[in-house]
């Protein structure tokens, strides 16, 4: 029996969060630059959105680009940044087969202006898709984004429209990148590293981890569908204990 017939088709995680990490380490393997292998990562991009869409996963994200990665050498982030403007708009016939609609987080004004408007105009050629959101993770950081969160919420309390009684969790959430995503049951992280590197921080409170050593490239819809097994045979106790899960 093959992995995908074991999985129980009624309990898929509605959200999975993907750390998508080894490109640069794939590619050093094969014998060449880094750069060949973010390009080999497109192709295991566009298998795994396709297996998720297939299975059932309502909201995929993807950590693309960190606010971090603005650091690497500068030819690696210009060749990313070609990359991202040559692939986004050939991947609108794939998103529209698959009825799937492109999302964005992250600070998004910090990409170059090319980058951004491909990114827009994906966006907006697919939003009506409704089978799965697959949402981009670009110039993205967690403490970014919560930082970001306070500053929003301290300027409305400037001007009297929220008050520090009225906060708690479900509001603050609201102010998020990830406001209109429900927060991810499982994240994969490939190439064995098991950190979490700023991703997702406030909305992964009580997600399941899965660390991989397969790297990015390498990753394709067996590996997704091994994630979900091994995520289905887990108990989520939510700070409870087994009895009262069970009851």
């Amino acid at each position: 029996m093959n992995i995908l017939n074991k999985i129980n088709k009624d309990n898929i995680p509605r959200h999975i969060a993907i750390i998508m990490d080894g490109n640069g380490r794939w590619a050093m393997k094969q014998g060449h630059n880094r750069v060949f292998g973010h390009h080999k990562g497109v192709d295991a991009v566009r298998e795994v959105s396709e297996a998720a869409a297939e299975i059932g996963v309502s909201f995929l994200t993807l950590y693309t680009f960190s606010t971090e990665n603005w650091n690497r050498p500068k030819e690696e982030v210009d060749a990313l940044m070609h990359l991202f403007v040559e692939t986004i708009e050939k991947e609108i016939p794939t998103l529209n087969k698959n009825n799937i609609r492109l999302n964005a987080i992250g600070d998004i004004d910090s990409l170059p202006p090319a980058n951004r408007q491909r990114l827009f105009d994906t966006m907006e050629k697919t939003y009506k898709n409704n089978r799965m959101v697959l949402t981009l993770a670009l110039s993205y950081s967690s403490r970014w984004e919560i930082l970001n969160a306070v500053k929003k919420i301290m300027k409305e309390a400037e001007n009297g429209l929220v008050s520090p009684d009225e906060l708690d969790e479900k509001l603050f959430s609201t102010y998020l990148n990830t406001a209109k995503i429900p927060d991810p049951e499982l994240l994969i992280r490939t190439s064995g590293e098991q950190r979490i590197s700023n991703y997702l921080l406030w909305q992964i409170a009580y997600t399941e981890l899965y660390f991989t050593p397969m790297l990015w490239p390498d990753f394709g819809k067996e590996e997704l569908y091994k994630a979900i097994y091994d995520y289905q045979n887990r108990e989520r106790r939510f700070g409870l204990i087994s009895e009262q899960i069970k009851k």
